[in-house]
């Protein structure tokens, strides 16, 4: 499925945008192929060259948004940063990513396509295990993170805690915003893992890392 999803495909890439904002605006279950046809001014023999279902569309919206977190995460990595600088932003891309993901959409979605959400959010949780892994074991090389870490039980509670904060019920103080749970998580799971010279480095980013994570919230 992915080898078939070609980001330099300039139309295949509008129809996927456009279908992205026409289920945010409609809901999933409300339209059917004529409807995205229609409403993206596109012929049906076009959508169904790029898409043979329905099902086949939305599994290719999923492998679409995949493509793009690894175009994204491959940029991180080529600024050659160190281990926590690599997290910070990492986090914040996975923590904006699942953030956007409309609670009625992800319904509909677990709903009348259980198979193929369950399929996605499988292979994204491994994919940002994998890279989280992939930080620790950086962040032991450089001396910023503890060698006596369990890399698999750390990396697999750190991707729990993105995933689950935000659940509408994953913290039960009022007035709490997203930024000031996300900080708190972020600054906890570093002061667990981090060495000393971590720690140091840590604190000359804070201020920069709380700015960073607004100005892409908002």
């Amino acid at each position: 499925m992915v080898s078939e999803i070609n980001l330099n495909d300039p139309r295949l890439c509008a129809i996927l945008d456009g279908t992205i904002k026409l289920f945010y605006e409609f809901g999933i279950k409300n339209l059917n192929m004529d409807d995205i046809s229609r409403l993206l001014k596109i012929s049906k023999k076009t959508l169904y060259q790029y898409a043979k279902s329905k099902e086949d569309l939305i599994e290719k919206l999923f492998y679409y948004d995949e493509l793009k977190w690894e175009k994204k995460i491959t940029e991180i990595k080529l600024k050659n940063l160190n281990a926590i600088d690599v997290l910070i932003q990492v986090s914040i891309v996975v923590s904006e990513q699942i953030g956007k993901f409309d609670p009625k959409l992800k319904f509909e979605m677990k709903k009348y396509y259980e198979s193929v959400f369950h399929n996605f959010m499988q292979i994204k949780q491994a994919h940002i295990f994998e890279q989280i892994s992939g930080n620790i074991t950086k962040g032991i090389t450089e001396g910023l993170y503890r060698d006596s870490l369990n890399v698999e039980l750390v990396a697999g509670l750190y991707v729990r805690n993105l995933v689950d904060m935000h659940n509408k019920d994953y913290c039960f103080i009022e007035n709490i915003t997203f930024d000031q749970v996300f900080e708190a998580m972020f600054e906890n799971h570093i002061r667990a893992i981090a060495t000393p010279e971590g720690i140091e480095y840590f604190e000359k980013r804070k201020s920069e890392i709380i700015q960073l994570n607004k100005n892409i919230n908002n």
